[in-house]
């Protein structure tokens, strides 16, 4: 069994991984892995996955060819920049931003029962495979996986608080 550490833990979100330090001050380059401009603006705090766990605060940010070149208000010279190579940084859900209408996190469709508009149930998303010409649900079955565009014309409602999704078509992607 987990404990309430291990399970605090295992809900953060990736958003950044320190690729290297940078130069003599303590900037360090980082990959990051949101598409949300302002995380790492200065001024925002993500918390890194080390044990302990730190909360950084972004005191300044720039591009740079490898990624973001970031500076942390507590990280003071090049030899604690180097600590931090490979640290993933995370953020809670609670600080993730707000979502425009139609947009969902993936872990809030990970599990969703899939319906057909008769309700007839097809199966469980299992994943979402997010794709550079479109995502795709990856829907487990009795008979194995089937990946369904997430389109409007193939994916109707999207219920996560009521635990479906409304597959348009289904005959088009399952027997």
């Amino acid at each position: 069994m987990s404990s309430s550490t291990d399970d605090a833990a295992s809900d953060r979100i990736p958003v950044g991984y320190v690729r290297r330090a940078h130069g003599v001050r303590g900037d360090v380059i980082i990959r990051p892995l949101t598409d949300y401009p302002k995380r790492f603006a200065p001024g925002a705090t993500v918390t890194t996955d080390e044990e302990p766990p730190r909360r950084l605060t972004v005191a300044s940010r720039r591009a740079h060819t490898d990624g973001l070149l970031i500076r942390f208000d507590s990280i003071g010279d090049r030899n604690e920049a180097e600590l931090l190579q490979g640290v993933t940084l995370t953020i809670s859900p609670e600080e993730r931003r707000p979502l425009a209408e139609g947009e969902y996190w993936t872990d809030s469709l990970e599990g969703l029962v899939a319906i057909d508009s008769e309700g007839t149930r097809l199966g469980v998303v299992v994943a979402v495979e997010l794709g550079a010409a479109q995502d795709r649900l990856v829907i487990a079955t009795d008979e194995g996986q089937v990946e369904i565009p997430f389109v409007a014309d193939l994916v109707g409602e999207v219920h996560p608080s009521g635990g479906h999704v409304v597959i348009l078509q289904p005959e088009a992607f399952f027997d």
